[in-house]
């Protein structure tokens, strides 16, 4: 069985037409920002419906169901990931892997960038929303294999991430392989958001910087700070309330 895990509806609704062989599994969370907190997956998901606004039954039906497909797949099971280079997609992928490390039955795992890309592209970070199809098949012709040491390694972010360790998530950026190319500057994006000594996190400062003249249109704002920041994946609901924040306290 091969599955195709999608980072977000948008990609969903664009990768029928490349016409590549599988299910399609869709991740609809957003694990860059909202409590993590859970000793097992149920405790997590019910934080998870919290932080997205949902009652239970809603969010296991939009999100958890998704992810079960990945639980519940037969040995031998081919797994593609399609996740872009930003801190959100990486975080998301991060938890896929944990789910997929979990998995005693045998398995292939892939991971599929946007290898059409270079780092002078206005999209390097966030670049599936406008693939084109032949785009698509030709990120997937150049996927890359996992090893179970690459999986477990996957657990570990997870891990690390989920319990706001920067420290220790630090110490795994440096690590080098083909399947995590950009992730030493993806975590240090990561914690930049949270300063030592009181300071403003990075994202709030590039936000500043961007409203000191007395711009105060949020698309205008949220625009610009995508050009600076496309790093970081943001998205209404995560720069929404930083937004909010500078417009109201500064920096």
């Amino acid at each position: 069985m091969v599955y195709h895990v999608l980072n977000g509806d948008s990609l969903a609704y664009s990768f029928p037409a490349a016409s590549i062989n599988g299910e399609v599994i869709v991740d609809r969370e957003g694990l860059i920002d909202g409590g993590l907190e859970g000793d097992d997956l149920l405790s997590f998901w019910h934080t998870r419906a919290d932080s997205m606004g949902l009652p239970d039954d809603e969010y296991h039906r939009m999100v958890v169901a998704e992810f079960e497909k990945i639980r519940a797949a037969p040995a031998g099971a081919e797994f593609n990931l399609w996740f872009e280079f930003d801190l959100f997609c990486q975080v998301n992928m991060w938890f896929v892997l944990s789910l997929l490390a979990g998995l005693d039955a045998e398995k292939k795992v892939y991971v599929v960038y946007t290898s059409w890309l270079t780092k002078e592209d206005k999209h390097f970070w966030n670049g599936f929303g406008p693939a084109t199809t032949a785009q698509l098949i030709e990120a997937f012709d150049n996927r890359t294999l996992l090893s179970e040491a690459d999986i477990q390694f996957g657990r570990d972010l997870w891990a690390a991430y989920k319990n706001g360790d920067l420290a220790e998530l630090r110490r795994l950026s440096k690590h080098q392989a083909a399947c995590y190319p950009h992730l030493e500057e993806v975590i240090e994006a990561h914690i930049d958001r949270f300063p030592e000594n009181g300071q403003t996190g990075r994202p709030e400062r590039v936000l500043a910087a961007i409203m000191k003249n007395g711009l105060t249109d949020f698309k205008i704002v949220f625009r610009e700070f995508w050009n600076k920041e496309s790093i970081y994946g943001f998205g209404d609901l995560q720069l929404m309330p930083l937004y909010k924040k500078v417009l109201v306290d500064g920096v």
